[in-house]
């Protein structure tokens, strides 16, 4: 498991005083960061290889500004060239979020999958934790 931890900003605040919906997602994405370096180790735009396919989030409870919160992050599924990322928000030892994302690893000059290179299957492999 990856684990992220940050302090909610006031500007992902709502007028009803909690994080915005639209925020957990680009949460969800800067926890996939480790994952992405996994891939693309200097992050480089350049050399990028993978898609997102699928993402989806349920809302269990409400995230507040003022406490920090933990972004856990699992590789769930693991194909021949896509991968499943189950992550969950964490605020004062609370579930408040949880989604999947599907990535695809692809080559954009052929534009389309490619088969997850060995050496990164290990990598991902390592952080496997079926749902």
């Amino acid at each position: 498991m990856f684990t992220t931890q940050f302090d909610p900003r006031f500007m992902e605040t709502d007028a009803l005083g909690h994080i915005n919906n639209t925020v957990i997602p680009v949460w969800f994405e800067e926890g996939r960061t480790p994952i992405f370096e996994l891939f693309v180790p200097q992050l480089d735009l350049s050399r990028w290889n993978l898609i997102l396919a699928s993402v989806h989030v349920d809302f269990l409870a409400q995230t507040y500004y003022g406490q920090p919160v933990t972004i856990e992050t699992r590789i769930t599924r693991l194909g021949g060239a896509s991968f499943d990322v189950s992550q969950q928000v964490v605020q004062d030892g609370k579930i408040t979020a949880r989604g999947k994302a599907v990535m695809v690893h692809f080559d954009y000059e052929a534009n389309q999958s490619a088969p997850i290179p060995a050496p990164i299957r290990s990598a991902l492999e390592a952080h496997l934790s079926p749902e």
